[in-house]
């Protein structure tokens, strides 16, 4: 091998590393952000997946897909009358706690069908609002739980209690409502 051609592979080489440690660089600035974005849901996603790489694509489709969406913030008097709705929600809960998760359930839906979210299946929906809503869709999930083993007869009214403290949270996220009562919004984990 002449001089030249040593040269050229050692320069090679060396494009091939830098490209390489770059690529490296890319894949670990997009894992942080989608982790920060996503909170908790990331590390379900993955854990779902059992693949970091599958799941890091399952977000960025996800995240592609709200973005086709026509999602909008409600006009103040949908959110007036959705607020108003909660509040009888919650009302309703002393007398009937069944009715009343059931009833938060329908009415997330509702307020996520007037914001333009897609009301397909819930697993969907749970996929489609962890772009936007991402602190709050592990809350979602653990009132959906609570809500089919109210169906099935195995729900406790303090497992009510909490379920509406989760709709609660997710709902007041999708109203982009702020209020001064305390919220109890802790994630939980399945």
């Amino acid at each position: 091998m002449d001089t030249n051609t040593t040269v050229a592979i050692v320069i090679l080489i060396g494009i091939l590393i830098v490209a390489a440690i770059g690529w490296i660089f890319y894949q670990q600035r997009r894992s942080q952000e989608l982790r920060q974005k996503f909170g908790p849901e990331y590390q379900r996603t993955v854990e779902a997946y059992g693949d970091q790489h599958r799941a890091e694509a399952e977000l960025a489709a996800r995240e592609k897909r709200v973005r086709k969406l026509e999602i909008h913030p409600l006009e103040p008097n949908v959110q007036d009358r959705f607020a108003q709705q909660w509040k009888d929600v919650q009302a309703q809960f002393v007398d009937n706690p069944s009715a009343a998760v059931k009833e938060a359930d329908r009415l997330v839906i509702a307020v996520m069908e007037a914001r333009g979210y897609p009301i397909g299946d819930f697993e969907q929906r749970a996929a489609d609002i962890s772009v936007d809503h991402p602190n709050v869709v592990t809350n979602y999930r653990a009132a959906r739980d609570i809500a089919l083993a109210n169906r099935q007869g195995r729900a406790t009214t303090e497992d009510l209690r909490q379920a509406l403290v989760h709709y609660r949270a997710l709902f007041e996220d999708l109203l982009e409502s702020t209020t001064n009562a305390p919220q109890e919004t802790e994630v939980v984990r399945s």
